[in-house]
């Protein structure tokens, strides 16, 4: 076993020949604030059980398995997700770590060197593709997909790219009682005009598979009686299709620009972060499909809305995933929950995809 300075944990099942490529296979360990139990450690745990079960069949193979565990996926310490994933790919420099830091001010460099690890080593760690044949990640679905269809598996084919953005609306605090409506220039009522046709342009997307979520909002001064003077709030915009995520974005200025002429306010639209759309490989689709069949497990292919560590691994190296139903599509809360036996249907299948990918 092997700990890197970023914190990923990795673990080695050598197979018949040493220098053949490995299979990595694992997720995360680390939760959101008032998260659930399911979430990443499905796929860890998993990924353990699964290497497990090819080692007691005796079955032989030519490739080595790795089991990892990534650091940091969710991004609650740093804001920044697959912190740990994007390390051990290279995507975050030392110079990135030191960057990076959390809401008291400790960046996420030093936090590992308090932990005991040394994320100046990183650069003498970074994954190799040429050593790595395969990715595999099983994860929870966190969504209703699987679940309303009855289906226990899916296969991913996309993961959704991403682009937040903050909208930043000044206007002029006055009071509430003695200003006339035709005379006020209030941010909060422009901001529910654009937060409307946000949901409006991701309806209208032609992809079909467009989302557009308002999902942190500040009003100042936030009192009552008093029209506010600046709103600000976050957009989040996702799709598997470029094409989707650049149509609401647009919409969004436009839009923007419009409200500040007719309401009378200043409209920032600020462009925060953004990840593009990833394609998993078709091969391990496909070899994925057909070890559900012969289990006998119904599968679907689908897409994924929300990021995950193998995102970092599919531009380098075949990379697939499993999701496994999640109750209620219930996820970063304490109510997530997926059911034992779809788990072990999830580990299952891993197990076989992993020794099909390694023989």
């Amino acid at each position: 076993m092997t700990v890197d300075g970023a914190g990923n944990i990795r673990a080695r099942l050598e197979g018949s020949d040493p220098n053949a490529p490995a299979v990595l296979s694992g997720s995360h360990i680390d939760t959101v604030l008032h998260g659930g139990k399911y979430d990443g450690a499905v796929g860890t745990l998993g990924a353990v059980e699964a290497v497990q079960s090819i080692l007691e069949s005796g079955l032989p193979r030519r490739c080595p398995i790795e089991v990892a565990v990534f650091a940091e996926e969710e991004g609650s310490n740093f804001g920044s997700t697959l912190s740990g994933s994007k390390a051990l790919v290279g995507k975050y420099t030392l110079a990135d770590m030191e960057k990076l830091s959390n809401p008291e001010g400790k960046s996420m460099a030093g936090l590992l060197r308090e932990g005991g690890y040394a994320p100046e080593t990183m650069a003498d760690n970074l994954l190799r593709p040429e050593k790595i044949r395969a990715m595999m990640e099983l994860h929870i679905e966190q969504s209703v997909v699987l679940e309303s269809r009855g289906v226990p598996v899916g296969i991913v084919e996309a993961v959704a790219g991403i682009r937040v953005l903050e909208i930043r609306i000044k206007g002029v605090p006055n009071h509430a009682g003695a200003t006339p409506m035709t005379l006020r220039q209030d941010p909060l009522a422009a901001a529910a005009r654009l937060m409307g046709t946000i949901e409006d342009l991701a309806k209208g997307s032609e992809t079909g598979s467009t989302v557009g979520t308002v999902g942190k909002i500040s009003c100042h001064p936030n009192v009552s009686n008093i029209i506010p003077g600046e709103v600000t709030f976050t957009v989040d915009i996702r799709d598997v299709q470029e094409a989707g995520i650049e149509f609401v974005a647009a919409g969004i200025k436009k839009e923007a620009a419009a409200l500040a002429v007719s309401r009378d306010v200043s409209i920032d639209v600020v462009h925060i972060s953004e990840s593009a759309p990833v394609r998993l490989d078709g091969h391990i689709a496909g070899v994925t499909e057909k070890c559900a069949g012969r289990r006998n497990f119904s599968s679907m292919r689908m897409n994924s809305g929300a990021v995950h560590d193998a995102c970092m691994f599919a531009p380098l190296v075949p990379t697939g995933m499993i999701f496994i139903p999640s109750k209620g599509g219930r996820s970063h809360v304490p109510e997530e929950f997926t059911d034992p036996g779809d788990i072990e249907k999830g580990v299952s299948l891993l197990a076989d995809v992993l020794y099909e990918l390694s023989k």
